[in-house]
């Protein structure tokens, strides 16, 4: 028979299913994939509940629901000052991973190259090859993650389409400064090239850092699109409700993209996260106070039995270098190995590299409940303890 699809043939499946399912099979806790282990606020649970029983369960509007488009663009306006006009700037997706496609989709061409910037969400690079675009990568690395500027303004080039921003970054917990989005902007307006940017963990900053969207620079409101997620934004990730704001022009290419993706996104939902984003800023205040708080007892229990934890002023997760363990393996072995042993799961950091990863770096999702974290640590130092105390061929000690 004719070979299918060897772009697709070729992908791996996904780390998270990998290490979720090695979870599921050994009983561990899973710190690996980002998902809260409670569901988000019960009045936005209700509204989709109420929404199901309303009689407009038939397809919605292609680019989304009235209020949903309505509050999106009212968000826009609280947070960042930005005027959105809600009938023609707004797509609602189901989920933001659909957004990333449909915006890539929207720009685009065979032959075209887009600036990814490492370490990156596993769906970005297969998607952009899928497209037949060129990927020019651009790695940022531990232990402070910056912006390496000559690197970045060497990947960009005459046939730059596009770059995908992550801010808040997965898996490094870094928010973009106002001085490198300047840079950034930079390129852009020089290059004549647009950036889609991935902004689902907008809402998760800590430590006073603050969450400034590319499309607030001057000169890039017609150039950027925007895509938030309602599964981060209040802790209900299984229902797949993202939305992507973009100057009318793109948003019409990417609604057509959309079109050939899913069609639509559930209207009960839209319904229901147009409530949650109508909420008042104490709401928004309160879960990045909260998720902070996670992100420190989980580090500080990391770090009591030699894990060294890297800052993170964003998102779900944390990355802690284990190499002071003296585990013999690389991180995919270690992640392996605890899940199995230590009743414990997490995510390499490799995974988020095309080639030539760093391989002493682990990423752990703090979005749990206070008691599973604690858990999870209790879990994860009885097991070194054990080790410590081991023969060295048992524990690879030199």
């Amino acid at each position: 028979m004719k070979a299918l699809n060897s772009l697709l043939a070729a992908t791996e499946t996904t780390i998270f299913t990998v290490m979720s399912a090695l979870a599921t099979a050994h009983g561990a806790i899973n710190l690996g994939q980002g998902f809260p282990d409670t569901d988000g606020p019960e009045d936005v649970i209700a509204a989709a509940a109420a929404a199901l029983l309303d009689q407009r369960n038939q397809y919605p509007p292609l680019a989304g629901v009235p209020e949903l488009r309505a509050a999106v663009a009212d968000a826009n306006r609280r947070f960042y000052g930005l005027a959105v006009d809600p009938a023609r700037e707004v797509v609602v997706t189901s989920g933001a991973t659909e957004a990333i496609t449909a915006c890539l989709m929207a720009v685009l061409d065979p032959g075209d190259e887009v600036v990814l910037i490492e370490p990156l969400y596993d769906t970005y690079l297969p998607v952009a090859r899928l497209l037949g675009a060129v990927p020019r990568l651009v790695r940022l690395s531990p232990p402070d993650w910056t912006l390496p500027r000559a690197a970045l303004a060497a990947a960009f080039g005459p046939r730059t389409k596009a770059i995908l921003l992550n801010s808040p970054m997965n898996p490094t917990g870094k928010v973009f400064s106002a001085d490198e989005l300047g840079f950034i902007a930079g390129l852009l307006q020089r290059h004549d090239a647009y950036a889609i940017c991935d902004e689902v963990y907008e809402h998760l900053v800590f430590d006073g850092h603050r969450h400034i969207p590319l499309m607030t620079l001057p000169g890039l409101r017609e150039r950027v699109m925007r895509i938030g997620s309602a599964g981060k934004t209040f802790s209900l990730t299984g229902w797949k409700v993202g939305y992507v704001t973009a100057a009318a022009a793109i948003a019409e290419i990417i609604a057509k993209a959309h079109q050939n993706l899913t069609f639509t996104t559930p209207p009960n939902l839209q319904r229901a996260v147009a409530v949650g984003l109508a909420k008042q800023e104490s709401y928004f205040a309160s879960l990045s106070a909260d998720l902070a708080a996670r992100r420190d007892r989980l580090a500080a229990g990391l770090e009591k039995f030699g894990m060294r934890v890297l800052a993170t002023h964003g998102s779900y997760f944390l990355i802690a270098d284990v190499s002071a363990l003296g585990f013999p393996g690389d991180d995919v072995a270690f992640c392996r190995h605890i899940t199995e042993a230590a009743g414990v799961a997490a995510i390499p950091v490799s995974a988020f590299y095309a080639s030539g990863p760093p391989e002493n770096y682990v990423r752990f999702a703090f979005c749990k409940r206070p008691e599973i974290l604690d858990a999870a640590i209790s879990r994860l130092a009885t097991h070194f303890a054990r080790q410590s105390h081991a023969p060295a061929a048992l524990t690879g000690a030199k």
